[in-house]
């Protein structure tokens, strides 16, 4: 059983005064197996986003069926086994991380001592401890982001979602994450991640789906696609097949 599978799924928003309707999905199928870590990518419009947002259930597909570990997306035994990071993290700003823990916690059936023994080991490993109590308008970006990671992890799900993980991180913070990463591949974990920095997609993932306008244009490992495009990097292949497609130039 696929973790995530999309089968033929298509998407177009609805038109909005003085504009077309916008197709941001076309035909598009692909599977994320169990412990793999998938790379999501492509160009700003690609359809990155409107994939994330079928996964969680905040928009629905006009055409196809998508599957979250065998059940359909929105289900609670579903959600309660999926990590989400957003992008932009909202949270209120007077809650500190430790409510927005617990909130999560229980909404996922966690017991309070379970909570509370998960929430310290990750505020720790993420270096928030001592910042707990603060409320979250305080925080920086970075620890926005790593209060965000924190969250995701908390019900210790199976699933992880991962939007931009490391933005509005510097070096040492992006280096903390990608080393968590790296220690929940170990664990087994199945993570699909969206990310703009390609180098950081290259060090993590087993695989690539790599998207332009809504249509799948690659679905398999970086050295695969190295080779087709006889490339010494996943950098350059990605930037050779979208030269390819006629979609940049040079």
């Amino acid at each position: 059983m696929s973790v995530i599978e999309f089968t033929r799924v298509s998407k177009t928003y609805e038109r909005e005064l003085g504009s077309k309707a916008h197709p941001a999905l076309k035909d598009l199928s692909f599977k994320l197996e169990v412990g793999q870590t998938l790379g999501l990518i492509g160009a700003n419009g690609a359809g990155k986003s409107t994939c994330l947002r079928l996964l969680m259930d905040f928009i629905r597909p006009n055409a196809g069926t998508i599957t979250l570990l065998g059940k359909v997306p929105g289900s609670y035994d579903v959600r309660r086994n999926i990590g989400y990071l957003p992008e932009i993290a909202g949270f209120p700003a007077n809650l500190t991380v430790l409510d927005m823990l617990r909130f999560t916690g229980k909404s996922c059936g966690l017991d309070y001592r379970l909570m509370t023994e998960r929430s310290e080991e990750l505020l720790c490993k993420l270096e928030l401890w001592e910042a707990r109590k603060k409320p979250l308008r305080s925080y920086s970006k970075g620890m926005q982001q790593r209060a965000s990671f924190a969250v995701a992890l908390v019900n210790d799900p199976n699933l992880l979602i991962l939007d931009e993980p490391m933005s509005g991180l510097d070096p040492l913070g992006r280096d903390k994450i990608i080393s968590l990463i790296h220690d929940l591949k170990l664990q087994g974990k199945s993570i699909l991640f969206c990310s703009h920095i390609l180098e950081d997609v290259d060090r993590l993932v087993d695989s690539l789906l790599i998207l332009h306008k809504g249509q799948k244009l690659f679905d398999g490992s970086a050295a695969e696609l190295c080779t087709e495009m006889g490339a010494k990097s996943m950098v350059d292949a990605f930037l050779a097949l979208l030269r390819q497609k006629g979609f940049v130039n040079g």
